[in-house]
């Protein structure tokens, strides 16, 4: 991935208004956040503020042992493996959930891959194309909420829905546990993780979750810092960190998944334009809810693992992390973040890559 921030961000549909309203709003949003308790959000000037003002002079050694106490690392040990989590992990790589036998959950979540398949959106049974861009499947359960609009909230809810929408797997669960007890050695892992030989679709989805629950990603060099290894991150990832607090990002990328236990609005300080640009026409938590205040709003991602999960935001519309972070400093704050600052967030972003089955994710 390269460290450029692309040139079309500069163009006039891509920059929020720059009338006195813009102005207003954003003072209102920095005064909210403060109300809130968002420490230090306006303290770095160079960032807040237009190139050129002055900025405090801050050294690694001040940065060393800070850490917001809403982050957390994430556990080391992941959960007990058993016949659920061993016919889950079956289940997850099982094209015969799909209705031709041509996808399974690995499709659009490869554990090789970071959990998510580097496409913008997904490509289901005959070529049907979704709405949202496929999340990472590592560390979700985490989230407070599955599903970009949070529309069911546990991992058993989840599991089941991708099996049955005519934009993805496109089955239907008589075929799918027909399929599934025809085959003896199904019918054998059923019984050794539930005590009967025939599958169930309660059973189906309880053992997908279980193994979900395995998918843990510990030990990041940004996770061995906060469990006291204060070399564990550079100069620049320190100073990264740092803007991260600065700016109010950790408000709302916070707990063991930096994210995924808020809904937030998506694009409050960009123009109607911008904001199409960026995905800006999907509903979001509206059509779960229908309430006017949820539309365009979408549960906070996790940033574990972001290096590996591009594209990003909801509908996949931004191909590099140099270009999410910029486009989140237009569209949540309303300002043109110096090249410096998102190359230093950016840097800090990668120390979130963490480990599995106890080698690094690539």
């Amino acid at each position: 991935m390269g460290t450029t921030v692309s040139s079309h961000l500069c163009d006039p549909c891509a920059s929020p208004s720059r009338s006195p309203w813009r102005w207003v709003v954003g003072g209102l949003a920095l005064l909210l956040l403060a109300a809130f308790g968002f420490r230090n959000v306006v303290h770095d000037w160079e960032l807040l503020y237009p190139v050129g003002a002055a900025s405090p002079a801050r050294s690694v050694n001040e940065l060393a042992g800070q850490a917001a106490p809403s982050v957390l690392p994430l556990p080391v040990q992941a959960p007990a493996w058993g016949p659920k989590e061993e016919l889950g992990r079956r289940l997850f790589h099982e094209p015969r959930l799909s209705a031709d036998s041509s996808l399974s959950c690995a499709s659009c979540h490869p554990l090789e891959r970071g959990g998510a398949d580097g496409r913008r959106v997904s490509v289901g049974v005959n070529g049907a194309l979704g709405k949202f861009n496929a999340p990472t499947v590592f560390n979700a359960m985490f989230n407070a909420a599955q599903f970009w609009d949070g529309r069911v909230s546990t991992l058993d809810e989840q599991a089941g829905g991708p099996i049955v929408n005519p934009a993805e797997m496109a089955a239907q669960w008589p075929d799918v546990l027909q399929r599934l007890a025809a085959d003896a050695s199904y019918r054998q892992a059923f019984l050794a993780a539930f005590g009967t030989a025939t599958p169930q679709q309660s059973q189906v989805t309880q053992a997908l979750a279980a193994f979900e629950r395995t998918l843990i990603t510990p030990n990041s060099r940004f996770d061995q810092y906060l469990m006291g290894e204060r070399q564990a991150l550079n100069e620049q990832e320190l100073r990264g960190y740092q803007r991260f607090q600065d700016l109010g990002c950790v408000s709302c990328h916070q707990g063991r998944g930096l994210g995924g236990n808020l809904f937030q609005p998506f694009g409050v300080m960009l123009t109607p334009q911008a904001l199409a640009r960026y995905g800006g026409d999907n509903p979001g938590r509206y059509a779960v809810t229908g309430l006017e205040r949820d539309r365009g709003v979408f549960k906070v991602p996790g940033l574990r693992n972001v290096a590996l999960t591009a594209p990003y935001f909801h509908d996949g519309s931004v191909a590099t992390l140099e270009e999410a972070v910029w486009v989140m400093g237009q569209a949540q704050l309303g300002r043109d973040l110096p090249r410096q600052a998102v190359d230093d967030l950016v840097a800090f972003l990668r120390t979130l890559t963490g480990q599995w089955q106890g080698k690094p994710l690539q």
